[in-house]
């Protein structure tokens, strides 16, 4: 009887007192968390609340299980497995902690200076992110490290594993050189504040914004929704656009191919009541000017403004858009054209007759071209 006993009031005991330790933490922080609305940390700590149980558990049932003298032929298989579970719970909550107090601090930093400073806040929430992945994977490492040495097999390797550290660090670095170096890239890019979460960035051509950063790749999210991935080690290697680095206000450019006769006063005029209408335009500047000439066509060329690259776009294609509808309404004269017609040669008379008075002989010379000297005084070819 007291065999059957003892097994129950030490597992059943365990797992009581557990789930009482367990209750009543998490009851205090949900009541710190509705105490404290202006920080988020109670409330996060909350989501460790499992892997908390479970090192209560492991630590309770591994401390009462040599006291209690259970299933001694297993003994040490037993208390190799609670030590496990322990250190691999431990490791999860300290990443749940971990987690908690980094999402905390950038959550009060975000709040405090979203409006002031957008791209500032955008930076810590890239350092956030990479600290949060290099603890992790730091705690990882660690874990399994300390779960390995549990076992006496691994303790009596590791005075020549220590011993031949130094080459295997050496070929490892050799063989891994890429891996490193995206490593550091992103470290360097985190801390360097070179591109963040969120900046619009082109990249190869391509229009985007950074949607994620890790420590070795890093992926654009392009207009058209498609994800570009690259490694981290080409941003510190090669050139690129940073539309969002310092201020994001941009000016832009709208061209248009015009007639030599367009009412360039008008289209001054017509430029400034369609930036008033736009909410896009900043307000800040705006100008129309001619640029080029062909002798066909004239470019006139509008520099407009806006906040960020987005609005920048918005306002191009409305400037681009309503000008030309306006001048296809009102001026359609100023749109470019193609002169089909025939070319009129000059009169017979300003230059044509020799130097005797005679016209020149017209042999040779093709029908399309000679009919052209039929009636000179008008300057009209013969019908």
């Amino acid at each position: 009887m007291e065999n059957l006993l003892r097994p129950l009031l030490v597992v059943g005991g365990s797992v009581m007192l557990t789930l009482v330790i367990g209750w009543a933490t998490d009851f205090l922080l949900r009541k710190a968390d509705e105490r404290h609305h202006e920080t988020p940390l109670w409330g996060l700590l909350r989501r460790g609340r499992i892997p908390y149980m479970l090192v209560l558990f492991a630590a309770l049932l591994r401390g009462s299980y040599d006291q209690a003298e259970l299933l001694e032929s297993r003994a040490e298989s037993v208390g190799r497995t609670l030590t496990l579970v322990l250190i691999g719970s431990a490791a999860w909550l300290v990443i749940r902690i971990t987690a908690a107090i980094v999402e905390t601090s950038y959550s009060r930093y975000a709040s405090a200076r979203a409006h002031r400073d957008p791209a500032r806040v955008r930076r810590v929430r890239t350092q956030a992110t990479l600290i949060m992945r290099v603890v992790s994977a730091v705690v990882g490492v660690v874990a399994a490290a300390t779960m390995l040495l549990t076992f006496p097999a691994f303790r009596a390797a590791g005075a020549s594993l220590l011993a031949s550290a130094g080459i295997l660090g050496i070929v490892a670095g050799v063989a891994a050189q890429s891996t490193l170096s995206n490593m550091f890239a992103g470290f360097q890019i985190a801390f360097g504040d070179m591109v963040r979460i969120g900046d619009t960035v082109v990249v190869d051509g391509e229009w985007g914004t950074v949607e994620e950063i890790t420590l070795t790749f890093l992926t654009v999210r392009t207009w058209d929704e498609r994800r570009i991935t690259m490694p981290v080690s080409y941003f510190t290697s090669k050139p690129f656009e940073n539309w969002s680095r310092g201020t994001p206000q941009m000016t832009g450019t709208v061209f248009w191919h015009v007639d030599h006769s367009a009412p360039l006063e008008a289209m001054r005029e017509k430029l400034r009541d369609i930036l008033r209408e736009c909410p896009a335009w900043d307000g800040r500047a705006y100008n129309l000017t001619v640029t080029d000439s062909t002798p066909s066509t004239m470019e006139v060329r509008a520099l407009v403004t806006g906040k960020d690259a987005d609005d920048i776009w918005t306002v191009r294609v409305t400037v681009r858009e309503q000008m030309l509808r306006w001048l296809a309404d009102e001026h359609p004269y100023a749109l470019p054209r193609v002169n089909t017609a025939d070319a009129i040669l000059p009169p017979s008379g300003h230059g044509n007759a020799n130097a005797n008075g005679h016209r020149p002989s017209q042999e040779g010379v093709p029908a399309q071209q000679r009919r052209y000297h039929g009636n000179h005084n008008s300057g009209r070819p013969d019908r």
